[in-house]
């Protein structure tokens, strides 16, 4: 979740999510730095959100869907769990 909380992070998202590119064309569609996005790229591939695919001298990067539907697995468990506490009247007393 904190991978995405980063507005440049989640555009990068936003852009492999319909096709794979490499930083050339990142650095075309935000107008941040290369350095910029290189870095947001690698806290991505650290988290396992994205992978590479070598081609030629450039590295194409890819969204991983698995992570991104466990993500939201999650939160889907959480929704639950919020609209069954909602649903209860009765409150922890307090010490």
């Amino acid at each position: 979740m904190r991978a995405l909380a980063d507005p440049l992070r989640a555009r990068i998202v936003q852009l492999l999510a319909v096709e794979a590119l490499c930083v050339c064309h990142l650095v075309e569609e935000t107008g941040a730095r290369q350095t910029n996005i290189s870095n947001h790229l690698r806290v991505l591939r650290d988290t396992g959100l994205v992978e590479t695919e070598p081609c030629g001298r450039f590295t194409y990067y890819r969204l991983r869907p698995e992570p991104l539907r466990a993500a939201s697995a999650r939160l889907d468990e959480l929704a639950g769990a919020a609209e069954a506490a909602r649903a209860q009247t009765r409150k922890r007393p307090c010490p």
